[in-house]
C-alpha cells in the first residue's frame, strides 16, 4: 500500500518518538526509583492517549485505511508486548534484580526490543517486496506460535536460555549485583555481574518475540511506517505498566489464549492472502485464486479487540473465584515485585 500520509508527518513522528524515548531513558538514569501506582498509571495513560491521538492524526491526514491499520497493528503489538512483559517479570524475579535498578533493566530491554524489531521490519519489508509467497512462511510461523501459546509451558526456565548458559560458561561472573555495573575488578581480575546476564536474557527474549510480532503486524499492513510506529507505541510505557500491574500480570491466566487466537487468525489471514496473490499449479489451473475472501482491516480490528477482551474478562473472573476460595484478597503493586 502506497502511503498517502504527508512526508513531514512521517519524519516529524519519527523524530518526536525518538525524542520521547531518549527523555524517558535520561529520566531513568538520573533518577532510578520504583514508581508509585499513581505515577505508573499516569505514564501508561499518557502513552495510550498519545497512541490514540496519533491514530486520529492518521485518520485526518491519511484516510480510514491508514488509521484502522495503525489501530489494529498497535493493539496486536500491545498484546504481544504484554506477553513479552510477562517473561520480563519472570526473568527479573529469577535473577532477583534490586528494585531500584528494575526500571533501568526494563528500559534497556525495551530499547533492545525496538532495535531488533527495527531490523526485522526492514528485513520483512524487503522480503515482501521481492517474494510475495513469503506470506505462506509468515502465516505458518504464526499458526505454530499460536499453538505454542496454547500449550503454554509454565515450567520453562526463561532465565537460563541458551544465550545465558553460553555466556556463563565463557565469562567469569560475581554472585552479587554491584549496582547497575556490568563488570567489577576484584583481586586484579575483572568479573562480570549478574546484571549483564539479565540484559542477555532480556535481549534473547526480545529476539524471540520480534520473530512473532513482525509477521503478525505485516499480516495487517504492509506499510513499514505503520509497522514501525505501531511497534514503538506498543513498547512505550511498558516499563510503567510493569509496576502498575505488578503481581496481577501473573494472574491473567487466560491472556495467552487470547494472544494465541489473534496469532492464529492473522496466520490464517496471511496464508489466504498468499494464496490469492500467488499461482498455485495444482489448484484453479495455476491461476490466482481471486475468489478467496480477504478480511477487512476493521474486521481484523474487531477480532483482536474481542479476543483480548474475552481473555482478560475470563482471567479476572477466574482470579475472583480463586480469591473467594482462598478467603482473602491479595493486593497488587510495585511493592509486590
Amino acid at each position: 500500500m502506497e502511503s498517502a500520509l504527508p512526508v513531514w508527518f512521517e519524519i516529524g513522528s519519527m523524530v518526536a518518538l525518538l525524542a520521547i524515548l531518549i527523555i524517558d531513558l535520561l529520566l531513568i538514569i538520573k533518577r532510578p526509583h520504583v514508581p508509585s501506582m499513581r505515577e505508573a498509571a499516569l505514564w501508561v495513560g499518557f502513552y495510550v492517549g498519545l497512541a490514540l491521538v496519533f491514530a486520529g492524526c492518521m485518520f485526518v491526514l491519511g484516510d480510514a485505511q491508514h488509521g484502522s491499520e495503525f489501530l489494529a497493528g498497535w493493539l496486536t503489538e500491545y498484546s504481544l508486548s504484554i506477553d513479552n512483559l510477562f517473561v520480563f517479570v519472570m526473568i527479573l524475579g529469577a535473577f532477583k534484580v534490586p528494585h531500584e535498578y528494575v526500571q533501568r533493566a526494563l528500559m534497556i530491554g525495551i530499547i533492545l526490543a525496538l532495535i531488533f524489531r527495527g531490523i526485522f521490519i526492514l528485513a520483512g519489508a524487503a522480503l515482501i517486496e521481492q517474494f510475495s509467497w513469503i506470506f505462506y512462511i509468515f502465516g505458518a510461523w504464526l499458526i505454530w506460535t499460536a499453538w505454542k501459546q496454547v500449550k503454554h509451558d509454565e515450567d520453562d526456565d526463561h532465565s537460563e536460555g541458551l544465550a545465558v548458559r553460553t555466556i556463563k560458561r565463557v565469562l567469569p561472573f560475581t554472585d552479587d549485583f554491584h549496582g547497575a555495573k556490568l563488570s567489577v575488578v576484584a583481586d586484579g581480575k575483572r568479573y562480570f555481574t549478574p546484571f549483564l546476564l539479565v540484559l542477555f536474557a532480556l535481549g534473547s527474549t526480545d529476539i524471540l518475540f520480534a520473530l512473532d510480532s513482525i509477521p503478525a503486524i505485516f499480516g495487517i499492513t504492509q506499510s513499514p511506517f505503520i509497522v514501525f510506529t505501531a511497534n514503538v507505541f506498543a513498547l512505550m510505557g511498558l516499563r510503567q505498566l510493569y509496576f502498575l500491574l505488578g503481581g496481577l500480570l501473573e494472574r491473567l491466566e487466560y491472556l495467552h489464549y487470547g494472544i494465541a487466537a489473534i496469532l492464529a487468525y492473522i496466520g490464517v489471514k496471511l496464508v489466504l492472502h498468499a494464496a490469492s496473490h500467488n499461482e498455485l499449479p495444482f489448484i484453479n489451473n495455476g491461476e490466482h485464486i481471486s475468489w478467496i475472501p480477504t478480511p477487512s482491516t476493521w474486521f481484523s480490528l474487531g477480532v483482536i479487540v474481542v479476543c483480548m477482551a474475552v481473555a482478560t474478562v475470563a482471567s479476572l473472573i477466574k482470579m475472583k473465584k480463586t480469591e473467594n476460595k482462598e478467603g482473602h484478597k491479595p493486593t497488587f503493586g510495585a511493592g509486590d515485585l
